[in-house]
């Protein structure tokens, strides 16, 4: 199984938060033994900051196996058209286009998503496994 991780998840292991870190550790470590675990363009961008070094950021993603998977046109134009959805339905700017990014490049490219989910996934990616390790 191909699974996409967002940097929420990636942050608190990072981050060693106290709150979600050993649920999202758990998870990926889950995610691992159950195949592929692969990263977006805007999951680099987001997770890069903690780190701040080529060297730990590189060994970092090689010890998780965390495998980047360019986005692809289609997957950019689907995050297009579900935030235009969104903003249409009047969502706020709250929400902004990176987090649509990555829920496109998980329902294109993996299985499921493993995200701390504030609910836009689930309803606008329908079809999208959705996996919240906080819940």
């Amino acid at each position: 199984m191909i699974t996409a991780v967002d940097s929420s998840v990636i942050l608190d292991v990072l981050a060693d938060s106290d709150n979600f870190t050993r649920s999202s550790e758990g998870a990926l470590k889950t995610a691992d033994s159950d195949g592929k675990l692969i990263i977006c363009d805007c999951v680099l961008a987001e997770i890069y900051p903690s780190l701040n070094d080529e060297v730990l950021f590189r060994e970092f993603l090689s010890d998780w196996k965390l495998e980047y998977i360019p986005s692809s046109k289609e997957s950019a134009l689907l995050a297009g058209k579900y935030f235009a959805l969104y903003l249409s339905r009047g969502g706020s700017k709250k929400q902004t286009i990176p987090d649509f990014l990555i829920g496109a490049h998980a329902f294109s490219h993996a299985e499921r998503l493993l995200a701390r989910d504030r609910g836009y996934l689930r309803k606008y990616f329908t079809g999208l496994q959705v996996w919240d390790p906080s819940i």
